[in-house]
């Protein structure tokens, strides 16, 4: 007797099986579509939220820090509790001198300032920046050029303008190379800037000014003091484990009570990340759990018409095995009904996922911030079809050893 695995007219008679009773294996091949594309959707979509959340931070290193001054709250060496103070040049060079662990940092001063070219102006923030504020801040140079080590060197009177600014300024009007009059002091335009995220520190890129720090010093009368100092971590340091050494360097230069933390205020953009992880962590545990209860209820409905069709088909085997049909051939044919009907429909539920998909990532493409990546990747797509097909197997396994046992005579007799 041929394999029934290879057996073309076996294969016939397993579509002529599942056709006879159409409403039937359309409803059951509907379960199993369905439970496949919801697991394809949820999976895949949990991706897509995470990804339109953590394209928010795009440029963004996710082992930033920001050290920002404040007011103390207990009195010291004389001096009363509300004392306000100022991060300045001995600040940062102490903090870079006692704290190996940073990589890349930069002092950002800030001040409101009038921008005008022509007959045309802006109140604005400007911001003097240190050349490695664009290793941790990476903006998106639409045209030009961003600052660098040689401007702030040599004291350029250099500006980028964000989007937003050259757009209400400069028009559909060429703008590199123009300068502009900022706060009485001209500046030649290098470049024009883009927020590359929806977060933002201090003031969005698109809708301000960059400056050397350098020059902000000096021109535009900030002197000594610093708005706050950003920094990134090495790789596999927490911002949070340079603080200590951060805060010792400040109190150097200032009178604050050491137990006085809420005087020195720093942000860690690395706990932010962390929540978001943990959060679709959480938020993946529960599609896949929803998925799966929905991927269990399909593979009942697998086993349910195995039962039916062993019931229905009983003198039929029996027949068969009057014949001289081994076991061996009963059990891989009504599998292999089961394995039919699971791989068809369930092919079906995925593509039909991957297309719901990627309507929507393409409806939640954004110009700057990209792809949200609502996709589902192969491998998982592989996953959910193996596992659906191991369980539609195994459920119609009972049905089949059923029929395998089935005797000829009793099987004549059944009505």
């Amino acid at each position: 007797m041929k394999n029934p695995v290879f057996d073309i007219e076996n294969w016939r008679e397993i579509g002529a099986t599942l056709a006879r009773n159409k409403t039937r294996t359309f409803l059951t091949a509907f379960g199993i579509f369905w439970g496949t594309a919801m697991l394809s959707l949820l999976w895949g979509g949990a991706g897509g939220l995470k990804g339109m959340l953590m394209r928010n931070f795009n440029g963004i290193d996710t082992n930033l820090g920001a050290i920002f001054p404040g007011r103390t709250t207990m009195p010291y060496k004389g001096f009363n509790k509300g004392l306000r103070w100022n991060l300045n040049e001995n600040d940062l060079a102490d903090i870079r001198r006692m704290t190996p662990g940073i990589e890349y940092s930069s002092g950002v001063s800030q001040l409101g300032a009038n921008l005008a070219f022509g007959t045309k102006n802006k109140q604005l923030q400007i911001s003097g920046v240190e050349p490695q504020f664009f290793d941790i801040q990476k903006p998106i140079v639409i045209k030009g050029r961003i600052l660098n080590e040689t401007d702030e060197f040599n004291n350029r009177k250099v500006v980028l303008i964000g989007k937003s600014v050259a757009d209400e300024i400069f028009g559909d009007e060429e703008c590199l190379g123009k300068f502009v009059n900022i706060g009485n002091v001209y500046f030649q335009v290098v470049g024009v800037i883009a927020q590359a995220n929806e977060a933002n520190i201090g003031n969005r890129l698109d809708e301000s000014a960059l400056i050397p720090a350098s020059v902000m010093r000096r021109a535009m009368n900030v002197r000594n003091n610093w708005g706050f100092f950003i920094f990134t971590a090495k790789k596999g340091i927490d911002p949070d484990d340079l603080k200590p050494n951060i805060v010792r360097a400040i109190r150097n230069n200032h009178p604050i009570h050491p137990d006085d933390e809420p005087a020195i205020r720093m942000m860690n953009m690395a706990e932010a990340f962390r929540m978001v992880d943990n959060l679709f962590l959480g938020v993946s545990l529960l599609a896949l759990f929803v998925g799966a209860g929905t991927l269990i209820a399909g593979i009942i409905g697998v086993g349910n018409i195995m039962w039916i069709i062993v019931k229905e088909r009983t003198q039929e085997i029996g027949i068969r095995r009057a014949i001289g049909a081994k076991p061996r051939d009963i059990v891989v044919q009504i599998l292999s009904e089961g394995m039919v009907l699971t791989a068809i429909a369930g092919t079906a539920g995925i593509c039909f996922a991957t297309l719901v998909l990627t309507i929507v990532d393409k409806l939640t493409y954004d110009e700057w911030l990209g792809s949200a990546h609502f996709q589902l990747q192969f491998s998982h797509a592989l996953t959910i079809m193996v596992v659906f097909l191991v369980l539609g197997t195994a459920a119609g396994l009972i049905p089949a050893i059923k029929a395998m046992k089935i005797k000829p005579i009793e099987a004549m007799r059944d009505k």
